[in-house]
């Protein structure tokens, strides 16, 4: 029995991996292309995409 659970747990550590990854890759893609201007502490930052 205690086998089954170290199994159970390395496929869900995995499933979260995959899961992680592929909502990261959908959030960089969907970014819009062009210019992207933001102002913080440090000024003005313009930079291109």
């Amino acid at each position: 029995m205690n086998r089954n659970n170290g199994l159970y747990l390395v496929i869900g550590a995995l499933v979260v991996v995959v899961v992680g990854l592929g909502a990261y890759i959908f959030h960089e893609e969907s970014k819009p292309e062009g210019i992207e201007m933001s102002i913080g502490r440090n000024g003005v930052s313009i930079e291109q995409n």
